[in-house]
This record gives structure tokens, C-alpha cells and sequence, in this order.
């Protein structure tokens, strides 16, 4: 292994006294003078036509300065893909789910916005509803946008071997229905945006973004304006995992147009019920599993039939179906594999991405169902899933799955050892019952991508600069959103140029001046970002060694740089400190400007979507998870008591934030697996707070055990691979298989609620009755 001066250790994250101190800056903490607040009306209808906006009582309002409705924006729709722009920024015609914005206002303060918005008098002609995926797609249902047959908005299918004979051959085949809820993201800063719309035609903006470029490139299309002319400016992030923040949205559009209208600076701040109720959230989605396994429980075929719930607009809805596909031919190896996926409109909120996108709805169907299998062939749960694992390829070679899926590590196999010790001791050593409370332990393995590919641009780049102090200054385009990249970067910066973490300044995302980035989803900023960083760094090096070589009349390949000291390892005669090798290098001749760039050059390939062939991201994390959980068999109460999960994330470059994402993904999953949903009335949200929508609380977090499974991966910064969306991934199979292994009962739809569990107990008691 090399040796390392900063990679593999746990630096404090850069950006962490300002967030405990308070001093960090969020989208919602910024102000400028004169500057109007934004609020926008909202439908009370999840579908219906609008026959009338009339805005003059509103109007009237002092303090209120102008408003905006669907008309005002020409006719501009946006959305992930050209063939998918489907949604304005505010309904046009007609609303398709419950809270969607009609008009947006602005004001001199919040309450007379908020005011005015209940003075906007709206006709609407409410239309006949769908909120069921499986009925929006029958013939007859209504239709929530014409162009849509049978309101189908994607859909992708796939085929590679031979499913049907796979199934004809297989000694056992197994058919179920499982169904994944709607989740959210949690996190507790809304989205916010303090916009400017200078009238020299120039926009700037502080918006709560994870990718920043996305939404510069709306805003540009929108009010059609050069790129050039367009300004994003990061603050802080409080939390992004996908969807809302990954995206714009009306108050964003909103904001822009109203201060074009006014010349004033306008801010919008959505409410937390605003965001729980119309917010981009996970997909629910119902995965048709069929698997089918030979006597010796090798699996021979997988066919899902998945149908989405996309809601009112298309959004990133195709890359969510095409993800959803694509993880099931990982970990385990499989010849014969159909997918036909359906993403459906209906008008309810839009489903979107959501950390682990789209694998985490199928990967909970095929692991719940290795497990039924291995239950009726007699195996052993983990047995069957070590027979099956995907083995670590020997190095420079690659393992190609059946849809084009390459490794070059893979450490599936070796994870699931690792947490063999613990899963046998639990479910054999341990107490299996005491009083009414029933012990249990579940077992999963999960893949994620790395460095996650779209359409579209896909590099990154980044820019570093030597100043004569021995300081430098680290450019990116990439988003650190809380999973703590800006201290991965520099990291990386200081490994290359030999120097501490503390001489390394990060620069918050300005799209005028950073390089063009995707952004931040898809566990792709420490991969690609780093690898750019890693170019930077080392192009300013050379330049660095190429003058201390001169200084020394020595060839440059004699000069290293570590530990903040330049030097000659055969002449200790000859070294310097940095800084002072630094001034000699800017201020020699006339002076010189030190600077690197580097830029990512892999993961470009293009997504084939419509094959469902090829690669979705550079490379693969796995993790393999067993959960130990209590169930109470009279209140079905359910106790999460520890989590063992060991990650193959390539190399941990910093094990306190690795393990910190690990642990965040997995309790993110256990809130998916038994807590989170939201409760729907005909497309309301019924639980639109954080008292009633039920996430997991830190009296609720089970003990955690990680395990480090390095594979070195060839493709990343160091080795590095993804960590956390695996763990995401793999956790509500091991709680769900958990329960059963407690209680006897197969809770298929998501989340695991002390009810369902309940009537699980009463309809098993009834079945055994009756026989």
C-alpha cells in the first residue's frame, strides 16, 4: 500500500467551524436592500382546469408590488431530457396535483405576501382525478397530460438471455408483489433563493441548490438569456439527497420574473409544509418479482415488472425507471434478466430521485425474495447470497454482467464474509425469544454506482492556484451539499502538493467563475471531482519541482514535496519549506503565476436507457448489512437493535466521513423500512409536518459495527469508490427480513408499520387455524 501523508485519515471537515459557530450562511440567511419577499398561491385542486386568475383585489394590498401567473413565462416548460420538458414554472391550463403553484407575489415583507396570496381570486373546473399508478394506466382513466396513452409518461424494456427458458428449467420459481412508499428527504433547511434580476440583463442568485449548473442553465432558457449573463452563487447546504434541491422549481422561477418585474431583489423561502407537501419525493413504486433458482439455490432468472408513481410532470422520472432496471443484475450473478419498467403520471406529487435512486425500490423485492427461496430450499440465508456474489475480479481484468455492467473490483463476496461471524451468532447464540418480544436477523447485500452518468455534460474540472505564501486556492464546480466533498478535495489537493489541509482554501460554487459542473447526486463528486482535483494538483507540483530543480541544478524527478518541506532526498543539504520554495517560484524572473487545472476524463460514456445496456456510473460500492430487530408479537412494536455493515468503498480517504455517510444512508433506510410515508387523500398530503410524517429519532438509531472492505478500486482518486447509497440500499431488506425471522410474516409493502405487522400475526394465526 502506498504511504500516505493525509489519505486514509480522519481530518476534521474544513467547513466545520463555521457550521457549529453559526457562521455559515444558508440560502434563506441573505438579504439584500429594498429587497421583496415572493409567496405563491396554490392550488386547492390536484387536478383541474383554470378558467380565471384575477389578481386585482391582491393587487390593492399595500405592500404589494407585483404578481405572476403560468401566461407571464410565454410558454416555457423544463425537464430532465428534451423529450420529457413537460412542466412551467407555474400551471398554465390546468393544475395537475394538489398544491401546485398558479401565481407567484411579491411583497415589501413575508406577511403581506402570504396575505395577498388569499386575495388572488381563482375559477377552477375541477376534473375528475387518478392517484393509483396501476389505475391511471387502465383504459378510461383520466388523463393527466392528452399527448400520454394510458397516462404512461417512460417506459423501458429490457431482455437479455433467456428469461422464459431460465424459468421452465429452475427447480423453484417464486412470483410476489412488493411496493416501496413515498419517502422524503428530511432534511431541515427548505429550499430558498434570493434572487436579482439587474436590469442590464443580468440574473443573480443565492439559491439552496446541490447543482448548481442545472438550475443556470433554466434560468437562462427561461428568460432567454446567454449563460454568461446567468449567476448562481452557493451558500451553505442544509442537506440535499436528491429531488427538491437537485432541481428548480416555481418560487425559483418565481423570484427571477417578479424582480425583472419590480428591479427589486426577491426572496423566496419555502415553508416546511410547502415542502412536505408538493416536494419532489421518492418514487413509491410496485415491483412484480419473478425468480427462479436451481436446487442448490444458484438464481438462474429475474423478471420485474415495475410500475411508478410519477406524479403530475415528468421531471428526472426516466433516469428513476432506468436506475430502478439497471441495479438488478447486481451483486449476484445472473444470466437471464427481463425488466419492463413503467413510470406513470397521476396527480399527486412528482416522484424524483431520492439517495439510492431508483435501486433501492428493486433491490428490497430481490433480496426479500433470495430470501424466500433460500427458506423453501432449506438454505441458509447469507449461504445463498455467498453462492450467488458476484466475485472480486483478479486485478486487471473486468466482470461483465449480462447488460454490459463492468467491474473492476468487486467486494460483494468478501463483505458478506465479513459479516458471516456476527449473523450467526446473532441468530444462533443470542436469545431468540423473551416474553412477548421475538428476535430476529436479516441479512442483504446492495450495489451502488459510482460517479453517476446522465445525459448531457457530464466533466468536471477544477483550478488551483499557487499564492507566494505557500497557500492555495482550490476552484471546483462541485457542490458539497453536507456529505463533506469540499474537505475531500482539499484533501486531495494537499496529499498531491504535499502540504496541510489548513493551506488549502475552497471556493464556494459561483457559475461565473467555477468550472461547469453536473452536480451533486449519484455519489459522483469524490470520484470525479477528485480526479480532477488530483490533475490540478499535480500539473502545479511539476511546476513547483521544476523550479526547486533549477534552484538545485538537479533533474526534477530528484525533488519530492511532503510534509510542507521541498527537498532532495539524496542531499539533505538541499530542501526548503513550502511556502519559502513558493515565493522563489512566483517571484523568480519577471514572476510567475503558478496554476493547475485538471479535469475528469472518464465516465462520459453515454446511458443506454432504451437497451438498458452498458454502464450507469464508473464504478460500484457493495455492502453487505444484517439488522438484528425485536418484534412484538401482540403490539407488533418493533425494536431495531444493531446493524453490522460492511463497505466495499474502494478506500476510505477519510474513514470519519466515510463511515459518517455509511451510518447517515443506513438510518435514512431503516426510516424507509418501518417509519416514513406519506399518507395520501386523493392527493393531499395528509402528514405534511415532521410531527406526523414519522422519521427515525436518535433514541431510535440501533448500535452500528462497520466494517472496511478495500478493494482499491483502479478508477477512483486513491482507490475510492461510492460510500453510503449502498448502505441506503441494503438496509430495509435487512430489517424486513429481520421481522420475518422474528415473527413469521412477510411484510412486502413498505414501510414495515407496527399495524401491518399486527395483521401479518393475525392472518398467519388464521391461516394455521383453518388448517
Amino acid at each position: 500500500m502506498a504511504e500516505f501523508s493525509l489519505i486514509g485519515k480522519s481530518v476534521p471537515r474544513v467547513d466545520g467551524v463555521e457550521k457549529v459557530t453559526g457562521k455559515a450562511g444558508y440560502a434563506a440567511d441573505f438579504s439584500l436592500p429594498g429587497m421583496l419577499w415572493c409567496k405563491l398561491v396554490r392550488s386547492p385542486y390536484a387536478h383541474a382546469r383554470i378558467v380565471n386568475i384575477d389578481a386585482s383585489r391582491a393587487l390593492r394590498l399595500p405592500g404589494v408590488k407585483a404578481v405572476v401567473t403560468g401566461k407571464d413565462f410565454g410558454g416555457w416548460t423544463w425537464g430532465w431530457m428534451p423529450a420529457t420538458r413537460d412542466e412551467p414554472p407555474v400551471a398554465v391550463d390546468k393544475v395537475r396535483y394538489w398544491a401546485e403553484a398558479v401565481a407567484g407575489i411579491a411583497a415589501i415583507d413575508e406577511d403581506t405576501a402570504e396575505e395577498a396570496c388569499d386575495l388572488v381570486d381563482v375559477e377552477y373546473e375541477e376534473l375528475p382525478g387518478v392517484f393509483d399508478p396501476e389505475e391511471a394506466m387502465k383504459d378510461g382513466a383520466p388523463a393527466v397530460h392528452d399527448y400520454a396513452e394510458n397516462n404512461i409518461s417512460v417506459q423501458y424494456h429490457w431482455n437479455f438471455g433467456d428469461v422464459e427458458k431460465a424459468f421452465a428449467d429452475a427447480y423453484i420459481v417464486r412470483e410476489d408483489r412488493f411496493a416501496t412508499s413515498r419517502a422524503t428527504k428530511g432534511y431541515i433547511e427548505p429550499p430558498a433563493t434570493l434572487a436579482y434580476y439587474d436590469p442590464s440583463g443580468y440574473i443573480t442568485v443565492r439559491a439552496a441548490k446541490q447543482s448548481p449548473y442545472f438550475h443556470y442553465r433554466h434560468l437562462a432558457a427561461c428568460f432567454k438569456l446567454p449563460l454568461s449573463r446567468v449567476r448562481v452563487i452557493q451558500p451553505y447546504i442544509g442537506g440535499g439527497f436528491g429531488g427538491t434541491k437537485n432541481d428548480s422549481l416555481a418560487g425559483d422561477f418565481c423570484a427571477v420574473l417578479l424582480s425583472k418585474m419590480t428591479g427589486k431583489p426577491v426572496k423566496y423561502v419555502e415553508s416546511m409544509e410547502e415542502e412536505l407537501t408538493t416536494s419532489r419525493r421518492r418514487h413509491n413504486m410496485i415491483t412484480y418479482s419473478k425468480m427462479g433458482a436451481t436446487r442448490d439455490g444458484i438464481i438462474t432468472a429475474i423478471q420485474h415488472k415495475v410500475i411508478a408513481d410519477g406524479g403530475g410532470y415528468t421531471a428526472v422520472g426516466p433516469l428513476s425507471l432506468y436506475l430502478a432496471g439497471f441495479g438488478t443484475t447486481l451483486p449476484y450473478k445472473l444470466d437471464n434478466f427481463k425488466y419492463d419498467g413503467y413510470r406513470v403520471f397521476t396527480n399527486n406529487p412528482m416522484g424524483a430521485a431520492m439517495r439510492g435512486h431508483g435501486v433501492t425500490h428493486t433491490r428490497f423485492a430481490a433480496e426479500c425474495q433470495m430470501d424466500m427461496i433460500a427458506d423453501e430450499l432449506g438454505m441458509d440465508r447469507l449461504e445463498i447470497r455467498m453462492k450467488n456474489s458476484i466475485d472480486n475480479p483478479a486485478p486487471g481484468t473486468t466482470y461483465t454482467t449480462i447488460n454490459g455492467v463492468t467491474l473492476k473490483t468487486c467486494g460483494m463476496k468478501e463483505a458478506f464474509r465479513q459479516v458471516a461471524e456476527p449473523y450467526w451468532h446473532e441468530r444462533n447464540e443470542l436469545p431468540k425469544k423473551e416474553g412477548n418480544i421475538s428476535w430476529g436477523v436479516g441479512v442483504s447485500g446492495a450495489p451502488y454506482l459510482t460517479g453517476a452518468r446522465q445525459m448531457g455534460h457530464q466533466a468536471c474540472a477544477a483550478i488551483i492556484r499557487l499564492c507566494e505564501d505557500g497557500t492555495v486556492n482550490l476552484i471546483t464546480g462541485a457542490t458539497d451539499c453536507g456529505q463533506g466533498s469540499d474537505t475531500v478535495l482539499a484533501m486531495i489537493a494537499a496529499e498531491e502538493l504535499g502540504i496541510p489541509v489548513s493551506a488549502v482554501i475552497s471556493q464556494k460554487v459561483d457559475t461565473s467563475y467555477t468550472p461547469a459542473d453536473p452536480g451533486s447526486y449519484g455519489s459522483r463528486v469524490t470520484v470525479l471531482g477528485g480526479q480532477a482535483v488530483q490533475k490540478a494538483a499535480q500539473e502545479v507540483k511539476k511546476q513547483l519541482v521544476e523550479v526547486a530543480a533549477q534552484t538545485w541544478k538537479v533533474k526534477p524527478e530528484d525533488v519530492d514535496i511532503r510534509d510542507g518541506m521541498v527537498f532532495v532526498a539524496s542531499d539533505p543539504d538541499k530542501q526548503m519549506p513550502f511556502d519559502r520554495m513558493a515565493r522563489v517560484a512566483c517571484y523568480s524572473g519577471t514572476g510567475a503565476v503558478i496554476m493547475g487545472t485538471g479535469y475528469s476524463t472518464y465516465g462520459l460514456e453515454p446511458l443506454g436507457m432504451e437497451s438498458g445496456y452498458g454502464n450507469a456510473g464508473v464504478s460500484y460500492s457493495f455492502t453487505a448489512q444484517t439488522a438484528r430487530v425485536g418484534v412484538d408479537l401482540e403490539t407488533g412494536q418493533l425494536t431495531t437493535q444493531s446493524f453490522t455493515i460492511a463497505s466495499d468503498c474502494g478506500r476510505m480517504l477519510n474513514p470519519l466521513l466515510a463511515e459518517g455517510q455509511i451510518e447517515g444512508g443506513a438510518i435514512q433506510g431503516l426510516g424507509q423500512a418501518i417509519y416514513e410515508d406519506f399518507i395520501m387523500d386523493k392527493g393531499r398530503t395528509l402528514n405534511p409536518t415532521f410531527v406526523d410524517y414519522k422519521m427515525p429519532h436518535s433514541v431510535d438509531i440501533p448500535e452500528m459495527k462497520l466494517i472496511d472492505v478495500e478493494t482499491n478500486d483502479p478508477d477512483g482518486p486513491y482507490g475510492a469508490k461510492e460510500a453510503s447509497e449502498a448502505s441506503h440500499v441494503s438496509t430495509p431488506p435487512a430489517v424486513i427480513c429481520a421481522i420475518h425471522d422474528a415473527a413469521g410474516v412477510w411484510i412486502k409493502e413498505q414501510p414495515a408499520t407496527p399495524e401491518k405487522i399486527v395483521k401479518a400475526l393475525k392472518e398467519k394465526a388464521k391461516e394455521k387455524a383453518q388448517k
